[in-house]
C-alpha cells in the first residue's frame, strides 16, 4: 500500500476479504437454490410416476413418505428430499367456500374445526372464538360472527390491522386471529394446513399414520377419541384399504356415528408436502414446498425458503 494510505489500508482490506465472503456466500446461496429447484422436479416426478402407477389408491407401501432421498453434489455437497402426504391436515382454507367471487363461510366445516381443537385440550370457548374468527378472517364480507371478529376488532389494538378477506397462503397467518396464543399455535401447528382451495381436501385413510389419530377423530362425534382413531389406523391392511366403506365399517362396529359423512375421506392423495435441505460447503439452504397432483403432470404451487415458520 502506497505510504500516505498506510493507516487506512488494512481497513480497505478488510472491507475488500469481507465483499469476497458476502460475494462468494451468495454465489453458494444461488448454487444451492438451484439444487432445490432441482430436487423439486425429481419429486414431482416421482409423486406423478407414483399416481400414474396407482391412479385409484395411494398407501404407504413402498415406504416413500417421509424418506429421504438424497442427491450428492459436486465438490462434497448434497440434497435431500422428502415427501409427504399434504392432505391429512385441517385445512383452514375450508373454513370459507367460493361463491359468486366471493368467500364465505362454510358452516359444515366450522364445527370440525371446533373438534380437533378440543381433541388437543384447547378450551372450547377458546376454540369456538379461534375457528368464527378465522373464518372471519378468510370470508370477504364484514359481518362478524358469534365470537367472531372482523376489522373493527383489529383495528382498536395497539398496533391495528384489517383481516384478510381471502385465503391464507400459510398457517402461520392465523397467530393474527383474535383467541390465538403463541401456546396454542403451536398445538395446532402439526394438524393445519392452508391449501390454495376454498374446500376440505379428502384426507386419506390409506395414508394416515397413527400418530394422525386425531385428524381422523375429528370427522366423529365427541364418542370417538383419539385412542378409538389410532386403533382404526392400526388395524389397516398394509396394503391400503380398497374404499372408505371398509375403513369405516371398524368405526360402525366400534360404535361411532360418522359425524360428517365419508365424504371427508379418499383412498388417494392429490396434495404433497416436498421438504428439501441442501448442504454446500458452510451453506445450509431448506426449503418447504406444496405439490398440487389434482391434475397430472404434479406441479409444485408453493415453496418457502427457511425455516417452517
Amino acid at each position: 500500500c502506497d505510504h500516505h494510505f498506510l493507516q487506512t489500508c488494512p481497513r480497505a482490506l478488510e472491507k475488500l476479504r469481507l465483499s469476497t465472503r458476502l460475494a462468494g456466500n451468495a454465489a453458494a446461496g444461488e448454487q444451492a437454490r438451484a439444487y432445490a429447484l432441482a430436487a423439486e422436479t425429481l419429486a414431482t416426478t416421482r409423486i406423478g410416476s407414483m399416481l400414474e402407477a396407482s391412479p385409484k389408491r395411494v398407501t404407504l407401501q413402498g415406504d416413500w413418505s417421509g424418506r429421504p432421498f438424497g442427491m450428492p453434489l459436486p465438490g462434497g455437497g448434497f440434497a435431500t428430499a422428502r415427501v409427504r402426504d399434504g392432505g391429512n391436515c385441517f385445512n383452514l382454507n375450508s373454513l370459507v367456500s367460493g361463491r359468486a367471487g366471493a368467500y364465505v363461510t362454510d358452516p359444515l366445516m366450522r364445527p370440525q374445526f371446533v373438534r380437533l381443537m378440543r381433541l388437543l385440550d384447547v378450551p372450547v370457548q377458546v376454540a369456538e372464538q379461534i375457528a368464527a374468527g378465522t373464518a372471519d378472517w378468510i370470508d370477504s364480507d364484514q359481518a362478524q360472527q358469534a365470537m367472531g371478529a372482523e376489522d373493527a376488532a383489529y383495528l382498536n389494538r395497539e398496533t391495528p390491522y384489517r383481516t384478510a378477506d381471502t385465503l391464507m397462503t400459510d398457517p402461520s397467518e392465523i397467530r393474527a386471529v383474535v383467541g390465538m396464543t403463541p401456546q396454542i399455535y403451536a398445538t395446532l401447528k402439526p394438524w393445519i394446513c392452508t391449501l390454495p382451495i376454498a374446500q376440505a381436501a379428502p384426507i386419506n385413510v390409506n395414508t394416515l399414520l397413527p400418530e394422525q389419530a386425531p385428524i381422523l377423530a375429528m370427522l366423529f362425534p365427541d364418542t370417538m377419541s383419539i385412542a378409538g382413531a389410532r386403533q382404526m389406523i392400526l388395524q389397516r391392511p398394509p396394503q391400503g384399504v380398497g374404499s372408505t366403506d371398509v375403513f369405516f365399517k371398524s368405526a360402525a362396529l366400534q360404535g361411532n356415528a360418522n359425524a360428517d359423512g365419508e365424504r371427508g375421506t379418499a383412498i388417494v392423495s392429490k396434495w404433497f408436502t416436498l421438504q428439501i435441505d441442501v448442504t454446500i460447503g458452510t451453506t445450509v439452504l431448506q426449503e418447504h414446498a406444496l405439490i398440487d397432483a389434482t391434475t397430472l403432470p404434479a406441479r409444485l404451487v408453493s415453496r418457502q425458503w427457511g425455516e417452517d415458520s
